[in-house]
C-alpha cells in the first residue's frame, strides 16, 4: 500500500469512527428526549419550586410547561460541584431560572452553546485586569458568579438566598442573560434578534447607558439610575445583564421607571 493510499484509509478511518459516534451520541439524545416527554416531574422538584420567588406567581399551563423545560435542563446539562457535592435540589433551582428566561422559545431549545455549570460551595476568587490607558492593573475579587459562552459559574448561598426570597439580585438570571448575549457571537448588550427588532433595542439601550454611565461618573444617580446600580454602567453587556435581572425582580419599577426597554424585554424574554 503506497504512502498516500495508508494516509487516505486513516483519514477515512477516523472520519467514519466520529461519524460513528456522532449518531451514536445523536440517538442516545433523541431516545432520553422521549422519555422525559412521558416522565412524571417528581414532586420533591416541585415543592423546591414551589418555595422559589416566581414559580408561585406563574399560571397553571405556565407551571406545567416549564417543569417540561426543567427536566429536559436536568437531564441534559452536566453539574459539577467545587467544595461542595451537587444536590436535585441546586440542579432545578438553577434549571428553574434559567428556563423561566427562554420559556417563550420553541420546546426544542436548550442554550445549545452550554457546555456545563459550575456550582461552589461560597464565593470563588478570580484575578481581574483593568487597563487605564495603558496602565495595566490586576485586582483580586471575590464573586457569587461568572460565564462564558459555553459555561456559567455559581456560589450556591447567593443563588439559594435570591431564589427564596424577594431581592432585586437574581445571579442566575444575570449569568445566564450573558449566556443569552453571547448568541450572536459578542457580549455587547445586543442579544440575538429579529432584524427589525435590532435597532430600536440597540438605540434604548444605548441611551439609557450613556445616562447611566454619565450619571455614574459625577456619582449623582437618581432614584431611576439607582434601580439598575454603578455596575450596569461596566460596559454595555453588564447593563444588559442587571437590566434582565430588574426585568424579573422588580417588574412594576422597571417598567415605571424604563417603559421602553420594558417593552422591548418583554417581547424579548416572552
Amino acid at each position: 500500500m503506497t504512502y498516500p493510499l495508508a494516509l487516505l484509509s486513516i483519514f477515512l478511518l477516523l472520519f467514519l469512527i466520529w461519524a460513528f459516534i456522532a449518531f451514536y451520541r445523536s440517538r442516545r439524545k433523541k431516545m432520553l428526549l422521549e422519555t422525559l416527554r412521558t416522565m412524571p416531574f417528581p414532586e420533591q422538584w416541585r415543592r423546591y419550586l414551589e418555595r422559589t420567588v416566581h414559580y408561585p406567581q406563574l399560571e397553571h399551563e405556565a407551571r406545567r410547561k416549564i417543569e417540561r423545560a426543567v427536566l429536559r435542563f436536568v437531564h441534559t446539562k452536566p453539574y459539577s460541584g467545587v467544595g461542595l457535592e451537587v444536590t436535585e435540589e441546586m440542579k432545578v433551582v438553577i434549571a428553574f431560572y434559567a428556563c423561566l428566561m427562554v420559556r417563550h422559545r420553541p420546546e426544542s431549545y436548550d442554550y445549545p452553546t452550554l457546555g456545563g455549570i459550575i456550582i461552589y460551595a461560597d464565593g470563588f476568587v478570580v484575578d481581574e485586569f483593568h487597563d487605564y490607558g495603558g496602565i495595566v492593573s490586576e485586582q483580586r475579587a471575590v464573586l457569587d458568579g461568572q460565564s462564558s459562552h459555553d459555561t456559567v459559574v455559581f456560589a450556591w448561598p447567593d443563588v439559594e438566598a435570591e431564589a427564596y426570597h424577594p431581592s432585586e439580585y437574581n445571579v442566575v438570571i444575570h449569568e445566564f442573560a450573558h449566556l443569552l448575549d453571547f448568541e450572536d457571537g459578542l457580549t455587547d448588550g445586543v442579544p440575538l434578534l429579529p432584524k427589525e427588532s435590532a435597532p430600536q433595542w440597540e438605540h434604548h439601550m444605548a441611551r439609557e447607558f450613556k445616562h447611566l454611565t454619565a450619571a455614574t461618573e459625577h456619582g449623582h444617580l437618581n432614584e431611576k439610575q439607582h434601580l439598575l446600580g454603578t455596575y450596569a454602567a461596566t460596559d454595555m453587556a453588564e447593563f444588559f445583564a442587571v437590566a434582565s435581572e430588574r426585568y424579573f425582580t422588580q417588574p412594576d419599577a422597571f417598567a415605571h421607571h424604563y417603559p421602553e426597554l420594558h417593552t422591548l424585554f418583554s417581547a424579548y424574554y416572552g
